[in-house]
């Protein structure tokens, strides 16, 4: 046994200095591992400080998770702090590129401040339940009427007891350099709340973090807050032109704090 430690404390460095590969499957394991071990520490605490589900939880959740970044090597750089001081409910929209999202999210998460998420994430062991702690709320999004039916009881929530959603409008994952075209819910849901929707831009990964070449390096992130957009006043009509709206201000300001996009030399990238 003794044996077997000597060896990984050797060959573990040696791998981490050499191989890119190796580095990236370490990092990866170890970023879940982590988060579901702080997700252990984050049960009791959440159930003793409220008793169950409640939006405070993310309170916590945030508190644990802001340090994680160090371990992976990854930094933030925010600007537009100003634009999330803003009382009441409203709707946070962002790009959405990897799980490391989740970091940069607890970066700049406001108090009573909740997600939405796909349905499977409640099935992810301690993460799952520490969410579901946390007020996120689960939409199926191979069911539209069930996704829809679960905005509009979101909307309600968010108007009665003064709460702020933080929403992916891709829908799934991206990591192709640019941004996928947005989903209409976060704007039926901003719209039947009559909440103001603030959207949050985070760079491209692209220069630290590359999942098809098996990369994963520091690196720094840019998350950008733009100005608030209004929604008052706008009903069901008004919600293409106010998908396009903000698919183009998020767009311009991706390109913007993206810089040029790395090309990749394999032949995942034809």
């Amino acid at each position: 046994m003794d044996a077997l430690w000597m060896v990984l404390l050797l060959v573990v460095p040696a791998l981490l200095w050499t191989s890119s590969t190796f580095v990236f499957y370490f990092k990866k394991c170890f970023y879940v591992a982590y988060m579901m071990i702080l997700a252990v520490i984050a049960i009791p605490l959440s159930i003793l400080k409220s008793g169950g589900r409640d939006i405070e939880n993310m309170r916590i959740i945030r508190s644990l998770v802001r340090h994680v970044k160090y371990f992976l090597g990854l930094r933030f750089e925010v600007s537009g702090w100003e634009h999330l001081q803003t009382e009441g409910p409203y709707v946070i929209i962002s790009n959405h590129q990897s799980s490391l999202d989740v970091l940069g999210m607890m970066e700049v998460l406001p108090d009573r401040c909740s997600m939405i998420a796909k349905k499977e994430l409640i099935y992810a062991g301690t993460v799952g339940l520490v969410c579901w702690l946390g007020g996120i709320v689960f939409i199926n999004r191979k069911k539209t009427s069930d996704a829809k039916s679960v905005m509009a009881d979101a909307a309600k929530t968010m108007m009665d007891e003064k709460i702020r959603l933080w929403v992916f409008p891709e829908g799934t994952r991206n990591q192709k350099g640019d941004l996928l075209p947005f989903k209409k819910g976060a704007f039926h849901l901003a719209v039947q709340a009559q909440a103001p929707i603030i959207p949050i831009v985070f760079s491209s990964y692209s220069n630290f973090y590359l999942r098809k070449e098996k990369e994963f390096k520091s690196g720094t992130i840019t998350l950008k807050i733009l100005p608030k957009i209004e929604t008052k006043g706008l009903t069901t009509g008004d919600v293409s032109t106010l998908t396009d709206q903000s698919y183009a201000l998020m767009h311009s300001a991706f390109l913007e704090i993206s810089g040029p996009r790395k090309q990749s030399n394999g032949p995942s990238s034809h």
